[in-house]
């Protein structure tokens, strides 16, 4: 079944010679495009050439340009979108903005996502404008937290990440337009703090703070924005093998065989697992296409330095979406969620797990799934996801220290868990690629809901043991996302007061410098 493009049909000459749907073609030649934009605004409209105002105004026409060229009037709804967002957090006010934006951001996302599926277009796994709205949708409602923390909680009851992500000043219109709808991030994001942003387009110098072996602060500041060259060079080489393996390798291993019915009346148990695995790391590659150019585009324009690692290396992973080495290698399922879709779990941290007043981990898995999309196949892959997850830090809490004395048992034990993981993943994520709930149910049907199963009875005879004591709720059951992460993050992003926060600068890299050392 064939679909209709909403945008551009400019590029269908090329669809045609390269058999790809015109809205993939679009987007990925409008990603080309943003790259080369991004050389040039950060070549010829350095902060230090010219104004914040410009490149805001700059930065938000480019973006709004290419999702009319992808998405046709359907781009509208970003707009839209931003636009009742900022006009709720104007009259509703610091104290409940955030819930009215959140129900709306999200409410709106979820409507759109009805009509796109169930009215034009169901089934159809192609580009499409709803894909950018859950990108927009992160942003109003991590930004509309931030702005709530800064300017009507008090200081002593936000938690370190909360303190120093939080905004005291009301954005501009311009302002919030453009973190939304930018050119570096307005196709495939990824989610960036709103302070990071307004950083980056005021141009503040880059500020590393390091640890001196005495234990005394040692903040040291670099007059000359370091080069991204080589970061965005090696991240297009991992995007042309990413495409390159998708082309070729994808089409050859669909995860649909896994229900076929000679495959699985035919086929022995050890190869359908084997199929399985191969088939669902195979559909992998194309998210790691999109998102790595993503990340590469936006440091192409200067934006996602994080400092320097102990050799004195450049870091430019501040808002990388992925780390793929890790993802491939997982040997837990915690492991594999804390590297996969970064940006969007650490957004899930922010505004759903650590403000959860009960079952945090189930709320955020829900939350993720209604932000996902309305096919079925999300459901129960999050719905299953949780079991698997509570199943998993089960094991793991009881088990684990039991093999980690021995080098040699411990090696054995990672590859048990690797194999473990891998599959247990891909036995997750089948109803994610095959959207519906008849084929989803044929797959589990076919496996006897095995690892559902197991998972029960591990949580029947295992213990949820809390890894961690502490004095807030929250801080005693471990979290899914690693807090590891969000801590390296608040350190060694650049340190600096920006004009959104009454704090001095000293005050803010205390707040940073501490975040690590809890």
């Amino acid at each position: 079944m064939a679909t209709s493009t909403t945008g551009s049909t400019l590029l269908q000459p090329l669809s045609n010679a390269v058999r790809l749907p015109v809205d993939q073609v679009n987007f990925v030649v409008c990603q080309l495009f943003a790259l080369l934009a991004a050389i040039w605004f950060r070549t010829y409209l350095h902060s230090s050439k010219t104004s914040p105002f410009i490149r805001h105004v700059v930065a938000t026409l480019l973006g709004l340009y290419l999702a009319l060229f992808c998405f046709g009037w359907y781009a509208l709804h970003f707009v839209i979108q931003s636009g009742i967002s900022y006009y709720l957090m104007i009259i509703i006010g610091v104290e409940n903005m955030h819930k009215y934006c959140f129900v709306f951001a999200l409410g709106y996302l979820t409507v759109c996502q009805i009509t796109r599926v169930y009215i034009f277009d169901y089934g159809q796994y192609s580009a499409d404008f709803s894909g950018p709205m859950m990108i927009i949708t992160q942003k109003i409602t991590s930004l509309a937290f931030e702005i709530h923390d800064g300017m009507f909680r008090k200081n002593e009851d936000l938690t370190p990440s909360q303190r120093c992500l939080a905004v005291r000043r009301m954005p501009s219109l311009l302002e919030y337009l453009s973190y939304n709808c930018n050119f570096m991030g307005i196709l495939a994001g990824p989610l960036c703090s709103y302070k990071d942003y307004i950083t980056f387009i005021e141009g503040r110098s880059y500020q590393l703070q390091q640890s001196e072996a005495n234990g005394k602060e040692d903040t040291k500041y670099e007059q000359t924005d370091p080069s991204p060259n080589i970061a965005v060079a090696q991240k297009l080489l991992i995007c042309g093998l990413s495409l390159l393996f998708h082309m070729t390798i994808t089409k050859t291993l669909p995860v649909e065989y896994n229900i076929d019915e000679n495959f699985r009346a035919t086929a022995s148990w050890p190869v359908r697992v084997f199929y399985l695995y191969l088939s669902l790391m195979a559909a992998r590659p194309k998210y790691y296409f999109a998102w790595t150019l993503a990340d590469a585009i936006n440091n192409a324009a200067g934006f996602g330095f994080r400092g320097y690692d102990k050799n004195g290396v450049t870091r430019w992973d501040l808002i990388s979406n992925l780390r793929i080495q890790q993802i491939e290698s997982s040997t837990s399922f915690k492991m594999f969620l804390d590297n996969w879709n970064i940006q969007t779990a650490l957004w899930l941290k922010r505004v759903c797990y650590e403000r959860a007043t009960f079952s945090p981990t189930i709320q955020t898995f829900i939350l993720s799934a209604i932000w996902h999309g309305v096919y079925p196949g999300y459901y129960l892959t999050f719905l299953t996801g949780v079991l698997m997850t509570l199943a998993a830090r089960a094991i793991r809490n009881n088990i684990r220290h039991y093999f980690v004395e021995s080098p040699a048992v411990k090696l054995c034990y990672d590859i048990i868990t690797w194999m473990t993981t891998q599959v247990a993943i891909s036995y997750t994520v089948v109803p994610f690629v095959l959207l519906s709930v008849k084929p989803s149910f044929t797959f589990y049907s076919s496996c006897y809901f095995c690892l559902h199963i197991a998972s029960i009875l591990v949580l029947l005879v295992f213990p949820l043991k809390r890894t961690q004591k502490g004095n807030k709720k929250h801080e005693s059951i471990q979290p899914v996302w690693s807090k590891k992460l969000e801590e390296e993050n608040l350190l060694q992003k650049n340190n600096y007061s920006t004009t959104n926060n009454s704090f001095s600068q000293k005050e803010e890299i205390t707040c940073r410098y501490q975040a690590l050392k809890q």
